[in-house]
């Protein structure tokens, strides 16, 4: 099989996670550990290759791949040094994926050029590096550039993978954009392996299946890497809200009053680095009207957690466009996104994404 040529809209901590693990797995002679799918169709984790990369750092930009993910302020550091990754990292726009709270931490490049001439320029890059995929790790709340991206996929047949809470996936004027380019899109915003959302989703549903009623529930997650820092910014979180909490009431039977759930990033530790605490509380009542609540602190990589389910998306991306399927991709966003086109729950999307894999399912 060929590989799997993909392009990295934003060479942050999660980026550098995903490269940075699939060099791990390169290295390693064990047994791989962590992966939900050594093979996808005939696609390993080893064919994955990145082949082009978009930020606004001006520590990033010039510089080759292999370098940039190590540069300020990124934190993954789980091996010295990776293979290929040799392109050089290319100026993308910043409309308005760099927000207040993490200017200084990014130090965004001065733009000399104007949008029409970094997306002539973009658009040759991603030609000449035969980029097939690209898989946007924008920050938090980068409405205008997640949708920019999103029509530079459209304008050069790539497939798009949206591991953000900007609504691209899940709206139904993107998704038939889409369809009509006959290009695969997974999205959106990516869940992690076992995270908050995930845990709280799966813990809710619990609950729901064995007759209980919930009453309140409530997430709160805090963290200490630039993602954190940006959401400081009140008004970048507005969608990762909507996103998180909607993955967590879809698994209920009765909807919550909005007055009983909190699900949401709530504040920046800069110490904690790239590890997340989450703190989740389910109130409500079993047998009897009998009243029960469930504490639960959930301490992980926040990094490696994205990078465990990106790299299965990005497969099943390929496995589509070698299929010459295109739109939205509902098994897999199902199972590996907080807000995708159709909700389902977790067990019934893995289901799903193995009759995908196999090709009984279209999407």
């Amino acid at each position: 099989m060929s590989k799997i040529r993909v392009g990295l809209i934003g060479v942050g901590n999660c980026a550098s996670g995903l490269i940075q693990g699939i060099q791990y797995y390169r290295n390693s002679k064990e047994i791989p550990i962590g992966l939900m799918h050594e093979k996808i169709g005939d696609y390993s984790f080893d064919d994955v290759e990145f082949v082009s990369a978009f930020d606004v750092g001006k520590n990033k930009v010039g510089t080759s791949l292999a370098e940039a993910i190590y540069k300020q302020p990124n934190m993954v550091d789980w091996v010295k040094s990776v293979e290929g990754c040799n392109c050089v990292v290319k100026e993308s726009p910043v409309l308005d994926g760099v927000g207040i709270y993490v200017e200084n931490m990014i130090d965004p490049i001065q733009q000399s050029k104007d949008i029409s001439e970094l997306e002539d320029e973009i658009i040759e890059e991603i030609k000449e590096s035969k980029t097939e995929i690209l898989i946007n790790y924008l920050p938090v709340g980068s409405e205008k550039a997640t949708k920019f991206w999103a029509n530079i996929a459209i304008k050069t047949n790539c497939g798009f993978i949206n591991c953000i809470p900007v609504f691209i996936v899940s709206d139904k004027t993107w998704q038939q954009r889409f369809v009509d380019a006959r290009i695969p899109v997974v999205g959106d915003d990516i869940k992690s392996q076992v995270g908050a959302t995930i845990v709280h989703r799966v813990l809710t549903k619990l609950c729901s299946d064995r007759g209980c009623t919930i009453d309140r529930t409530y997430q709160i997650n805090v963290g200490g890497n630039t993602d954190f820092c940006s959401m400081l910014e009140r008004k970048r979180l507005e969608s990762k809200k909507i996103s998180k909490t909607e993955a967590v009431t879809s698994q209920l039977k009765e909807n919550l009053n909005s007055k009983n759930i909190y699900v949401g990033p709530s504040d920046f530790i800069p110490f904690l680095g790239n590890r997340k605490l989450a703190f989740i509380r389910i109130e409500g009542r079993q047998f009897a009207n009998v009243p029960f609540n469930m504490e639960l602190r959930l301490d992980v990589d926040d990094k490696a957690n994205s990078a465990g389910i990106a790299i299965d998306a990005i497969r099943c991306c390929k496995l589509a466009m070698d299929r010459g399927i295109g739109g939205p991709l509902i098994s897999p966003s199902a199972y590996f996104m907080k807000r995708p086109p159709k909700q389902f729950s977790d067990s019934i999307a893995r289901e799903m994404v193995e009759e995908f894999i196999g090709g009984k399912r279209e999407r």
